[in-house]
């Protein structure tokens, strides 16, 4: 029996704060759209068939006006089979089944087609993460869930993996931003459509002074030259559908030369 990934995202709450976005706010999408171009300029291969899954669909067209743009919802909008080339554009951090998105991404790629994603990773906004963490002990006498967790590299290489793609390969791009306050920040991440969409998120009110407080204790631990910085970590996730012309890794017990060898060294007995 197949078990029901946990419901993360309240998905109508995520589609209000996309709504309420600015374009000023599009910076780090640009960013990712830009660098995820650049990555596949050094790629040896021409896409005539790419398509992209985007929150923000008028962005990635921007980039990629050849493509084939579809929401990222739950159920992609992708032809089995029919793209060399699958973009995913800085919203699985969002998925309530990231490895159902990448199985559907998988799906629609031809044979030796490439997967292409960028999202959020687990070092973003860290220090914003600490600061409200240590607000709402004090003057609630608890935590709730306010920012989206958001995986480690290691552990989203692994996805790709389960998801089926071969040569898997994850990798991370830090990006800091400074601010005049942490006030400042959370109205940049209202604009760019990130606030909090947690299925499990507090809906009461706030007392008045907690986000005061986040933004004293931020500045006081982590604020420089009167300004605090916000880290924002991109995590590249690239894969091929499998395809017989592609490496593959050597068996076990298949090498043809020993190590020793290879190294010009001496083989020695471990002592039993």
């Amino acid at each position: 029996m197949t078990e029901t990934p946990p419901i993360l995202t309240d998905l109508t709450q995520l589609a209000r704060n996309r709504a309420r976005a600015r374009d000023e706010g599009m910076f780090l999408q640009r960013e990712a759209a830009f660098e995820v171009q650049d990555r596949l300029s050094e790629v040896n291969r021409t896409f005539t068939k790419p398509a992209v899954v985007a929150g923000f669909p008028e962005i990635w067209a921007e980039f990629f006006p050849e493509a084939v743009i579809v929401p990222d919802v739950e159920v992609l909008a992708l032809e089995p089979g029919a793209h060399d080339l699958v973009i995913h554009g800085l919203s699985l951090h969002w998925a309530n089944d990231p490895v159902g998105q990448l199985i559907q991404s998988h799906r629609a790629l031809r044979p030796d087609g490439l997967f292409m994603g960028v999202m959020f990773g687990g070092q973003t906004l860290h220090q914003l993460r600490a600061a409200l963490a240590e607000a709402e002990s004090a003057q609630m006498g608890g935590l709730s869930p306010r920012v989206a967790p958001m995986g480690e590299i290691r552990d989203l290489g692994a996805l790709l993996q389960r998801a089926g793609f071969a040569l898997p390969v994850a990798d991370s791009s830090l990006r800091n931003v400074t601010y005049s306050d942490a006030l400042a920040l959370m109205r940049d991440l209202r604009a760019m459509g990130e606030g909090n969409a947690l299925a499990q998120r507090l809906r009461r009110p706030v007392p008045r002074g907690l986000f005061s407080e986040t933004a004293a204790r931020y500045a006081a631990t982590f604020g420089q030259d009167g300004r605090i910085p916000a880290t924002f970590e991109l995590i590249f996730l690239t894969g091929w559908a499998p395809h017989e012309s592609q490496q593959k890794p050597l068996r076990p017990g298949s090498a043809v030369q020993r190590l020793a060898d290879a190294l010009g060294t001496k083989e020695g007995k471990l002592p039993d």
